[in-house]
């Protein structure tokens, strides 16, 4: 393989890339017309169509099915996770390139097909345009510039197309690092262009439910109001969700903590008072939390405000409202492991170059499937197509969409930092 002290060799990956990215814009319609929406999370179709256009360009997509029990006991339908191996010799790192198919529901608002894979004003637009089907193809087309332009001789790249981040990603990169499937030197995960990502908050999801007694409307006094039990722990909550912003994050990119409850139901007619009231939360958690803390602290503070609502009212023993609580989910936070900086070095370089400014490495509130690879030790960090926000890019809204030079600038920052990667 050239060196990459060889700066020419970085005009030719340039110019592959340009040569064949009417290709890859291609390539990414295809993977935007296939609906992958979680829920309900039947996503097997798209890894067979993505295995099959891989396959046209010469690379082998192993195809790693979950179980169909363990897909439906998180919720979903069905699952086929891909891996692309590409060794090139002896010596040098395996270096993975993840990205994630899943992706939510489209919803409402939109001006384009959520699944149309329309081109307008130098945009493409899609549900998972963005967030990361857009690094489907930048990942897949970089290694094919590589290969063609530098030709490696040692290390390996591997591609891993997964589709679990939605639901928290065990069931996508944590079932092949489980099962010993893989296991690379490093690794970068879909992102966005303009900043490198060594950071990320951590997640906790839990599900709440309230148990009261439910009566007739014109008598009740005869029950307890579920709801009104609900409201009390709502009130507590977002009470604490106040004081989080007093604890402030030492990483760039992270604010503070915050919790937001994202979906509630219950009840059964509006002439009954109701018995049950369901909700579900997502806090989000600093790098600097520790996870059971946070959990601990959140189950104590529903507990105290449930039991000032029942003392209030005077409901005790079996006619007091109770609440079940579960948790649907822990994502721990990622943090920098020492073993990141070749990577972070090669993308500050190589964006530099091609954006004409370097990225910064930061953090990002979000969580993401990267922490799984980091707490199995493996150094990490978060780069891809898109836009310097996710407001900008329009992911999980209305009318996602991903500028197309930012998908050939991205992908060519990319095939140029694997190619120093390999040396």
């Amino acid at each position: 393989m050239t060196s990459p002290t060889d700066t020419a060799i970085y005009a030719r990956l340039d110019a592959w890339i340009a040569q064949h990215f009417d290709e890859e814009v291609r390539f990414l319609q295809a993977l935007v017309r296939v609906p992958t929406d979680t829920p309900p999370g039947n996503n097997a179709p798209h890894a067979e169509r993505t295995a099959e256009l891989l396959h046209g360009y010469g690379l082998h997509a192993e195809k790693h099915p979950v179980p169909a029990a363990e897909v439906q006991a998180c919720g979903m339908q069905s699952i086929t996770n891909l891996i692309v191996r590409r060794p090139y010799g002896d010596g040098g790192r395996t270096i993975a390139l993840n990205a994630h198919g899943d992706v939510v529901p489209p919803g409402e608002g939109w001006t384009h097909d959520p699944y149309g894979a329309e081109i307008e004003d130098g945009k493409l637009y899609g549900r998972a345009a963005a967030v990361s089907k857009s690094d489907f193809a930048s990942f897949t087309f970089a290694v094919r510039a590589l290969e063609a332009v530098a030709r490696p001789t040692q290390g390996a790249i591997e591609l891993h197309f997964t589709y679990d981040e939605e639901f928290g990603g065990e069931l996508g990169p944590g079932w092949l690092l489980k099962h010993g499937l893989t296991q690379p030197d490093l690794l970068i995960a879909a992102g966005f262009s303009y900043e490198v990502v060594t950071a990320h908050n951590g997640c906790l999801q839990m599900e709440v439910t309230v148990h009261g007694t439910m009566a007739h409307a014109a008598v009740p006094h005869t029950g307890v109001d579920a709801l009104q039990a609900a409201v009390a722990i709502l009130n507590a909550l977002y009470a604490e969700n106040q004081a989080y912003r007093q604890v402030r994050s030492q990483v760039p990119g992270i604010t503070h903590p915050y919790l937001n409850v994202g979906r509630i139901e219950g009840g059964t007619n509006t002439n009954v008072v109701p018995g049950k009231v369901q909700f579900k939360l997502d806090r989000r958690m600093i790098p600097e939390e520790n996870p059971a803390e946070v959990e601990a602290r959140i189950r104590s503070v529903m507990a105290q405000a449930l039991e000032r609502f029942n003392a209030e009212r005077g409901h005790h023993g079996e006619s007091a409202a109770r609440a079940d609580i579960q948790r649907l989910l822990l994502a721990r936070a990622m943090t920098p492991l020492p073993g990141n900086a070749p990577l972070v070095q090669a993308l500050q370089r190589h964006g530099q170059a091609v954006f004409g400014h370097m990225p910064p490495a930061v953090g990002t509130p979000l969580y993401t499937d990267v922490r799984l690879y980091a707490e199995r030790g493996i150094p990490g960090v978060i780069y891809g197509a898109g836009p310097r926000t996710v407001l900008e890019s329009h992911a999980k809204r209305a009318d996602e969409r991903l500028e197309l030079d930012d998908l050939r600038r991205a992908t060519q920052v990319i095939a140029r930092s694997l190619l120093d990667l390999l040396a």
